[in-house]
């Protein structure tokens, strides 16, 4: 037997029924489900799924197609930070270990606040941990400005745990997405510390480094709100995404890479990924039929690949808790959060990026959305049923 696996059976006792721990069981049990597969199987009502994977694995795969954003989000943050004081040759390895100096505390605050009010949670109801604040740990901090300060952070993970989730029952009841509960709390309690050119680049100045003259810290969408369209990168520089913005948000490379880890393994719904980008395309091409401000003449194509649509459409979006659950409302579902995130944008300057309130506004209508396709497919069952005639 595996010697961790023995110490963990040596001091399980203690948290079990009648131990000296037993109120602290869930936070064990958390701990002992990560390192191993359970030993039992569910006890709780209702419909579940039986598969070969449970919640916890399934929660880790999340996160591990999340870390190319990271990865490239940490090395973003170091790049324009140097290119904002005048550093042009800074190294790969400079501009990365700037940004995971910048970047993993906001990852530790976010796992640290949340967890522990799951594990109060946990404790008070007297249930297990539930696994899905492992994605929305990840989640939260690529969704941030790389200034935002600490304690923000930590609120914002607060509040979208206890408003977001654990009023509906926690992990599987909750109807809006967390990480886009905490990034909406945040935009509009301090919306200061979401908008302006500061928050998206850190510009703090060390010896010997100047910001240069005229330099913008503007996200690209943020120029082209404000109508600067010679600021705005072309297609091709917004698909790397080495350009101003959230953490991990900025790069449809590193998206797509996640995106087909998730396709891979049959997690992330393929229905509402394409039908998301194919309402956002759509949506595009008809303001460039009448385009009146730059926002309207961007591209179709360079619209997927600005800001976070591409993040919001393969991360977001495809939430299995609070998107549709039927597939033919996964297209609708899909396709109404493409349209409504570019229409956001167009129409409404002082919040360019219209990603956010399109899935929010999107996990409030989902279950209208399967109510009406499960109603129209009984109506056509029904209008197929012959009647049984009394012999």
């Amino acid at each position: 037997m595996h010697p961790l696996r023995k110490l963990l059976n040596k001091i399980k006792p203690n948290f079990e029924k009648g131990g000296k721990l037993e109120r602290f069981f869930p936070a064990f049990d958390a701990f002992e489900t990560f390192l191993f597969v359970p030993d039992h199987t569910t006890a709780a009502k209702g419909a579940h799924i039986r598969d070969a994977i449970d919640l916890k694995r399934t929660m880790i795969l999340v996160v591990i197609s999340l870390v190319p954003c990271l990865l490239f989000g940490m090395w973003n943050v170091g790049y324009q930070h140097h290119v904002a004081l005048g550093i042009t040759n800074a190294s790969l390895i400079d501009n990365f270990i700037f940004g995971a100096i910048k970047v993993m505390p906001l990852v530790i605050v976010s796992y640290g606040s949340g967890l522990t009010v799951e594990f109060i949670f946990a404790i008070i109801r007297k249930h297990t941990i539930n696994e899905g604040f492992l994605v929305s740990g990840m989640l939260i901090p690529l969704v941030m400005p790389v200034d935002v300060p600490l304690w923000m952070v930590a609120i914002s993970t607060i509040f979208a745990v206890i408003i977001g989730k654990e009023v509906f029952g926690g992990t599987g009841m909750n109807i809006l997405n967390p990480a886009l509960t905490a990034r909406a709390f945040l935009f509009f309690a301090y919306p200061t510390k979401m908008s302006g050119n500061e928050v998206w680049i850190n510009t703090q100045l060390e010896k010997g480094q100047a910001i240069v003259d005229g330099y913008s810290g503007a996200t690209p969408l943020g120029d082209a709100a404000a109508g600067f369209a010679d600021k705005i990168p072309d297609t091709m520089q917004s698909f790397i995404g080495a350009i101003p913005g959230s953490v991990g948000e900025t790069s449809t490379i590193a998206c797509l890479i996640g995106g087909a880890i998730l396709l891979y393994t049959g997690i992330g719904s393929w229905r509402i990924m394409l039908s998301v980008f194919v309402g956002g395309f759509l949506m595009a091409l008809i303001f460039n039929l009448f385009g009146t401000n730059t926002l309207m003449q961007i591209t179709p194509v360079h619209h997927l690949v600005l800001g976070g649509f591409a993040f919001g459409a393969i991360f977001m979006a495809t939430d299995p808790v609070s998107a549709t659950q039927t597939n033919t409302g996964k297209y609708i579902y899909g396709f109404l959060i493409g349209l409504f995130a570019i229409l956001f944008r167009v129409f409404n300057p002082a919040y360019p990026e219209g990603m956010m309130l399109a899935i929010l506004f999107m996990n409030v209508m989902a279950p209208l959305i399967d109510h009406y396709v499960v109603g129209a497919n009984i109506k056509r069952r029904l209008k197929r049923a012959k009647p049984v005639k009394n012999a």
